[in-house]
């Protein structure tokens, strides 16, 4: 959750008595519950509308797709899997090299 491990969850909980009390805890958290309810129906409601705006096409579209990082990724992965099977062009009077065959030098060139 969050990255967050029992033993640091336990120094957050022990910080927060400290700081806020026994009483007032129960209804902070109450408060931080509600507020993260909202903010997950605003996301949702959110992505509900891009999809409706921006029609059928769009019908999987989720709010992680408009970071970049993930955007690159699922392109960089649909162009691979595009067309497994397609041939790279050779030049005419090239030929892969044999296995162990070195390739050619050509000492003007460089």
């Amino acid at each position: 959750m969050f990255g967050i491990g029992l033993p640091e969850f336990l120094v957050i909980l022990v910080v927060a008595v400290v700081v806020f009390g026994p009483d007032r805890l129960p209804e902070l958290a109450r408060q931080a519950g509600r507020f993260l309810h909202q903010a997950k129906r605003f996301a949702t409601n959110a992505r509900d509308d891009i999809r409706s705006e921006l029609g059928p096409e769009f019908a999987d579209f989720e709010l992680s797709d408009l970071d970049p990082r993930n955007a690159v990724r699922k392109h960089i992965i649909e162009a691979m899997d595009d067309d497994p099977g397609e041939t790279v062009p050779v030049r005419r009077g090239l030929r892969p090299l044999e296995s162990g065959e070195r390739p050619p030098y050509d000492s003007d060139a460089t």
